[in-house]
């Protein structure tokens, strides 16, 4: 075996002992945590077989809207695809990589390349790992908020807005099914076999999409540009907070929603392959 080989091979031992120092509380009874690490090798084939490159388009969006970010917290990359072009298109970053399959974290400290010394991984689950930094100026979540409830989402929303400042990002990426015949008679029918093919797969256990934007809504971020493709099946999102506007935290906000639920915002989609959409 190679070394470097060997070095993956030792990396979840390393990894656990820098997430103990993060306070890490212990991950949930497994049966409720999805098992990705038998993926982590066929990840991107699966990907391309069945949605070409719009996936990854879909995580790159906004890739030139972050160069002057310092400090990212990037939670369930998968196989590290989007962690690797950032890194390579912005040198000064340094990225906290969370996630609760240690083979998709040796995936993306592989993927990484001579960049993998500004990489921080951390095996943990997300819904329970506390930031080990205050100072995020850039949060990514790509094609991972669907993989939990709407009460995790608001749950991983506040712990986030607690390590972030004033002018921080949030770049979400996600599957959205439109409020139309497309969405009725394609998205839907779509999500919901990806959800199910996952479930059998990892032992996931989620079968609808969170209604993520009210989470972060509720935790103090704000929409501020949308881009769609596929006819608004695929959706990424450029999130900001400012603590010194409307924007700033609303403790009630969570309660509010659970007495009148909206459901997820649907996404803005064309008939085109994609569409953006500046939000005020």
């Amino acid at each position: 075996m190679a070394e470097d080989d060997k070095a993956l091979v030792a990396a979840p031992e390393e990894v656990a002992g820098r997430a103990a120092h993060a306070e890490v509380e212990p991950l949930p009874d497994p049966r409720a945590c999805p098992n990705f690490d038998r993926l982590a090798v066929i990840y991107r084939w699966m990907e391309l077989a069945t949605f070409g490159p719009w996936l990854h388009r879909t995580r790159c969006a906004f890739l030139n809207r972050l160069a002057d970010r310092r400090r990212a917290l990037v939670i369930g990359d998968g196989d590290g695809r989007f962690a690797a072009q950032l890194l390579r298109a912005h040198p000064a970053i340094a990225i906290d990589a969370v996630d609760a399959s240690p083979a998709m974290l040796r995936a993306l400290v592989r993927r990484a390349r001579f960049h993998a010394a500004r990489v921080a991984p951390y095996v943990a689950d997300a819904r329970r790992w506390q930031p080990v930094a205050k100072t995020y100026d850039l949060v990514v979540t790509h094609f991972f908020l669907d993989c939990l409830t709407t009460d995790e989402v608001w749950r991983l929303a506040e712990t986030v807005r607690g390590a972030v400042a004033e002018g921080s990002l949030w770049v979400v990426s996600e599957f959205a099914i439109p409020r139309n015949r497309f969405g009725k008679f394609v998205a839907r029918p779509l999500v919901a076999a990806l959800y199910f093919a996952f479930g059998a797969l990892t032992g996931l256990r989620i079968r609808r999409l969170p209604d993520y934007a009210a989470a972060l809504r509720g935790a103090g971020f704000a929409l501020v540009n949308r881009r769609t493709w596929l006819s608004g099946l695929l959706t990424s999102e450029l999130w900001t907070v400012s603590s010194g506007s409307a924007l700033a935290r609303d403790p009630d906000a969570r309660e509010r929603h659970e007495r009148h639920p909206q459901g997820p915002k649907p996404a803005s989609h064309s008939g085109d392959f994609g569409a953006t959409e500046a939000v005020p």
